[in-house]
């Protein structure tokens, strides 16, 4: 026959086999269980379908938490809904500039003056998808400074709030609904009934006597119009094909009297430059025998105007080489 098993040698084994797994706990579980752990509070508007207990939270990215509990409340006239998330957030996860991890404050109210520093710096949550695939949810933290600040003010287990904004998804259908209410508020059937009306008045005024009678004239008048141009076009193009010719003939005419004037007022020229060398030379002579003859004798009178007379072809000369059409047209103003 067997031995009886001895009690309480199976009592001591289960103890020290406890023992053990507490030991691995601890051990591997790196102390967590001795943490302090902050915990807030979040409202969230939108559906909680996707979010468990036990999802991440996090703050841009980084994982600095979870989910501890989900809760739906009603109101005493069960007309309004609130569901209060509760995280638990690991403050060793978070550094400060220094590089160690934040100082836990044990007390309430250093907690929730420490959660209103995060709110007005922009602080809120947001749900977002893990997966598509799942379509679970966690809780992503962020700064929207632009963003106002939304809290519901109820307290819940005496935990700070912090504030919450609509999701992606939330917001499309938001701006999807806010469209819908707008055409709906449309008076699409004032409207169709006032483009029949146009449409109707349209075809009537298509279809009018009046109309046909205009658009008959219309096209009588366009008719002469193009009949009249092209008679125009035909009765000016001769006269412009006249014009062009004596434009060239007269230009021609100009250019060949300026060759041909061009040698006679280079002679003209070297006269006249003689005629002043006699002039400045009789002068001269003049001014020798000043005491056989007085100013006003004949010789002086006629050197003086034989001096004009070459100035004055000068002058001539060298009006006709700047406007040599002067010949043909007379003298302009300048």
């Amino acid at each position: 026959m067997s031995k009886p098993a001895n009690p309480l040698a199976i009592g001591t084994f289960l103890v020290g086999a406890l023992a053990l797994l507490i030991i691995a706990v601890l051990v591997f579980g790196g102390g967590k269980f001795f943490k302090t752990k902050l915990e807030y509070v979040i409202y969230f508007d939108s559906a909680l379908n996707g979010l468990n207990v036990g999802a991440p939270v996090k703050l841009q990215g980084v994982q600095i938490g979870t989910v501890k509990e989900i809760s739906l409340e009603l109101n005493d006239d069960a007309k309004k809904i609130t569901k209060p998330v509760v995280i638990e957030v690991d403050p060793g996860t978070i550094l400060d500039s220094t590089g160690h991890p934040f100082h836990v404050v044990a007390n309430m109210g250093e907690r929730k003056k420490n959660a209103q520093q995060l709110i007005d710096a922009g602080l809120k949550a947001q749900l977002q998808t893990q997966s598509l695939l799942t379509g679970l949810l966690y809780v992503e933290f962020s700064f929207y400074r632009d963003v106002p600040i939304k809290l519901v003010g109820i307290n819940y287990k005496d935990l700070p709030e912090l504030p919450s904004v609509p999701s992606t998804v939330d917001q499309i259908k938001d701006a999807a609904e806010q469209v819908l209410t707008n055409i709906k508020q449309l008076p699409i059937e004032q409207m169709v009934n006032d483009l029949a009306i146009t449409l109707k008045e349209l075809r009537v005024m298509a279809t009018s006597e009046d109309l046909k009678k205009d658009r008959a004239a219309l096209s009588k008048t366009l008719k002469e119009t193009a009949v009249l141009i092209e008679t125009l076009n035909r009765d000016l193009s001769p006269l412009v094909a006249n014009m062009n010719g004596t434009m060239t003939d007269t230009r021609f005419m100009v250019n060949q009297f300026s060759q041909d004037i061009k040698p006679v007022l280079l002679s003209t020229e070297k006269a006249l430059s003689s005629a002043t060398s006699v002039l400045n030379e009789s002068k001269h002579v003049v001014g020798s025998v000043e005491a056989l003859a007085s100013p006003d004798a004949p010789l002086w009178q006629s050197l003086e105007a034989l001096r004009d007379a070459a100035q004055s072809t000068k002058q001539l000369t060298d009006y006709l080489e700047r406007h040599p059409d002067a010949i043909i047209y007379g003298k302009g103003k300048e």
